[in-house]
């Protein structure tokens, strides 16, 4: 059974809703083309409520300043008209080209348990070839924390001689920031009002997932890892920034597009509750990673 209906949300009409008896998600089509609302049915929006409708939620980054393909400078994104395509699995929105590129996600139609897989695409509407990476980002509710995994920890003498892992950090970042906490295994960047300065770092996330802890509940993207492949700022898969808001975001390796080639990113994102708050390593342990284990094994 499909569970659609097009409803008013976030001041505009026409905006997409799928859902089943525990999850729903909400996309608009008025206002650019992103999923606004993933959250319990009956419960709060696990996304920023009432998010500016300039954010850009994916796009699309040359490796050169020349190169740059739907990179929306400064925070702003146009609004653009959005085309809804109905098919049996899936819905596919489809934007406007801008700037060379043209976005698209496909929602599935039907919702399995609590999982919903996103598919965000990318093309270079150009006639020349570009080297881009694609990337989508999740702003997330005010109050929680954000984890990353860390590589594996592995004996030096087990371990290979070249390094397995980067942390990349921006130049307004101190090590010593409260909101950030430094694990063996993981790390936290927790959300702070009374921090409005951002604090953002990048991470090579060989893990395949993220996470976001807020109130009881946890939400998880999952996404396919490249093992060898280079990834932009510097070599991060993942990417988090704590400040007036917080956002989770994945990205994927370098590719080269010719015309009217895409890149694309799927993410499976999964929501779970009654969880306690994590502190450290051994509550990641003991809370999250079975249920990141039981992903991986569906």
């Amino acid at each position: 059974m499909q569970n659609i209906e097009t409803i008013n949300a976030f001041g505009t009409k026409n905006a997409i809703r799928v859902f089943n008896d525990t999850v729903e998600i909400i996309v608009t089509t008025e206002i650019g083309l992103n999923v606004l609302h993933f959250g319990f049915i009956g419960e709060k929006n696990e996304f920023l409520d009432n998010p500016k409708p300039y954010i850009p939620l994916s796009g699309c980054e040359g490796r050169e300043q020349e190169q740059v393909a739907g990179l929306y400078k400064n925070g702003f994104a146009p609004i653009l008209p959005v085309r809804v395509e109905k098919q049996e699995k899936i819905i596919r929105l489809t934007q406007t080209t801008d700037r060379g590129t043209q976005r698209e996600i496909d929602i599935p139609t039907s919702i399995v348990n609590n999982r919903v897989q996103i598919v965000h695409r990318h093309y270079n509407r150009t006639l020349w070839p570009m080297e881009v990476s694609t990337w989508a980002l999740t702003y997330m509710a005010h109050g929680g924390k954000t984890i990353m995994p860390l590589p594996p920890r592995i004996p030096q003498k087990d371990g290979p001689p070249l390094p397995t892992g980067s942390i990349a950090l921006w130049c307004f970042c101190d090590l010593t920031d409260p909101r950030l906490i430094q694990g063996k295994k993981y790390l936290l960047l927790k959300h702070d009002p009374d921090i409005p300065d951002s604090y953002k770092l990048g991470l090579h996330n060989s893990e395949g997932w993220a996470a976001y802890y807020n109130k009881g509940h946890l939400f998880v993207t999952t996404f396919e890892y490249q093992k060898g492949a280079e990834y932009p700022y510097c070599n991060s898969s993942t990417i988090s920034e704590s400040g007036r808001s917080i956002f989770l975001q994945v990205s994927t390796p370098f590719i080269t597009l010719q015309p009217d080639e895409a890149v694309e990113q799927t993410q499976n994102w999964y929501l779970f509750k009654d969880l306690l708050e994590p502190q450290n390593d051994a509550d990641i342990d003991q809370y999250i990673l079975p249920l990141i284990k039981g992903i991986n094994s569906n």
